[in-house]
């Protein structure tokens, strides 16, 4: 447990004014609910919803070569991509674990702007700064700039009207300006709706969100807090670093070899990730819906035949679904299938639930 005071981000008194509830996440202070996790969740999956996010790291690599060092350091290929693009990627440790999940916005060739977790910012930027090229300089801007999140069905139409540009294709973004400031417009998230991540400068943050939250309001939506972001992400089998994804959780067993340029010549961790290509991963992430009445959570043993052949990372209670769902790293042997019937110890109780392929609802993404 860390005895250094929470951070707080550049809105934290607007968050008081709307009546959050706060918890510590990532070294963060952050807005767990406003009006009600369900509430709050409905409105993204039906609506609209609005996320401060800005505990998010930021970090900027930049010189001549600044691409082709990311792309030789993380896992995904950025040659599929370039200027004006967004890519999901990892940081991987040599033996094949993940440091961190992030984006990266390709801004130019010499200039790549990440977003990774809060807690590991600093991890990743220490990664890359440890090997830069000559010329290629790694800063972390972790308070350098907000995030903000939009997201659900009426999330274009909020955009359009604060004059924000909106017609993106996915993982696409542009530069533009609102109120004559600076802000960068990307149309992904992390919900598995239809919707924009914001990215201001840290001193014009609150009178950004300001206006978002009165446009999301306006349009019969909600602020939302890091409780549906949670359900809503877990509905999705999105992965959580710490949960799905660490140092000892490969790619492969995520479900995230997607993210991985296999046909690359050169990434942290390559070797140790090819080999567990060829071998096959000793475990791979499932989802879990209850069968009988009860709430999942991390932590809980999973049991096929009465054998424990894994444990769940996440759990909630899905308010889309009405059931308690969970994602859960299980044993590769026996050849785990959608739709096979394990049971679920909740505290000593065996709850019966199925085997489901993520993600337990329709991705609306794009």
């Amino acid at each position: 447990m860390s005895d250094q005071p929470l951070l707080q981000g550049p809105i934290h008194a607007v968050h008081t004014e709307l009546g959050a509830t706060f918890a510590a996440f990532g070294g963060w202070q952050m807005p767990v609910s406003y009006a009600g996790t369900v509430a709050e969740h409905t409105a993204v999956r039906e609506n609209v919803g609005l996320f401060d996010v800005s505990h998010l790291g930021k970090a900027l690599v930049a010189g001549p070569g600044a691409a082709d060092y990311v792309d030789a350091t993380l896992t995904n290929d950025l040659r599929k991509i370039g200027p004006g693009k967004a890519q999901y990627t990892l940081c991987c440790t040599e033996s094949g674990g993940v440091t961190d999940d992030l984006i990266v916005y390709y801004v130019s060739d010499e200039e790549l702007f990440l977003v990774p977790n809060a807690a590991n910012t600093a991890a990743v930027v220490e990664v890359l700064a440890a090997h830069a090229p000559e010329g290629v300089t790694v800063t972390n801007q972790h308070r350098d700039h907000g995030v903000f999140a939009v997201q659900g069905p009426n999330s274009e139409a909020v955009l359009q009207g604060l004059g924000l540009p909106t017609d993106l294709g996915y993982m696409s973004f542009v530069d533009a300006r609102w109120n004559d400031l600076p802000v960068r417009v990307c149309r992904t998230g992390y919900t598995g709706e239809r919707g924009f991540e914001l990215v201001p400068r840290w001193a014009d943050a609150e009178s950004l969100f300001r206006a978002l939250a009165d446009a999301v309001r306006a349009a019969g939506g909600q602020a939302a807090g890091l409780g549906a972001r949670d359900t809503l992400r877990t509905e999705m089998g999105y992965p959580l670093h710490g949960h799905e994804l660490s140092e000892a959780i490969s790619p492969l067993q995520a479900r995230c070899g997607w993210a991985v340029g296999w046909s690359k010549p050169a990434f942290r961790g390559r070797a140790a990730l090819v080999a567990e290509k060829e071998s096959g991963p000793a475990r791979r992430l499932w989802g879990v819906r209850a069968l009988d009445r009860g709430v999942l959570r991390p932590g809980l043993k999973v049991l096929r035949d009465g054998t424990p052949v894994g444990e769940t990372t996440s759990g909630t209670f899905s308010p889309t679904l009405k059931v308690g769902i969970a994602l859960a790293l299980l044993e590769t042997a026996g050849d785990p299938a959608a739709g096979d019937e394990v049971t679920v110890d909740v505290r000593g109780r065996a709850l019966r639930a199925q085997l489901v392929a993520p993600p337990f609802v329709p991705d609306h993404t794009k």
